[in-house]
């Protein structure tokens, strides 16, 4: 199996105002795009070229929101809190470029 393009774990899945997983897993692998439960069970998938993703013009700079099969997903993609007045690790920009690298859209 090849490497995954992308890989984060411990992020929060959300659907609207729902969580549906506090620790879970995204990954880019195969020109697929998967969001899984902390089990591994998949909650969504798609092909990367269908699916958008971006940043939320109202959230910190750990979320981002991916569309996949007519649903948008509000991920969490921090692994931690940042300390005050630092800020958080860059994995919203680094997901939202690997979903448009693995695209070819550009990154």
């Amino acid at each position: 199996m090849a490497e995954p393009e992308f890989t984060a774990t411990g992020v929060r899945i959300g659907k609207r105002l729902r969580s549906l997983t506090r620790a879970g897993q995204v990954r880019i692998s195969g020109g697929r795009l998967e969001l899984l439960t902390s089990y591994g069970s998949e909650i969504d998938s798609a092909p990367v070229q269908a699916v958008r993703a971006s940043r939320p013009w109202f959230a910190p700079d750990d979320r981002a929101l991916a569309d996949l099969n007519g649903k948008r997903y509000l991920l969490t993609l921090g692994e931690h809190d940042p300390a005050p007045g630092q800020p958080g690790p860059p994995a919203a920009r680094r997901f939202i470029e690997a979903v448009r690298k693995a695209a070819g859209r550009g990154g």
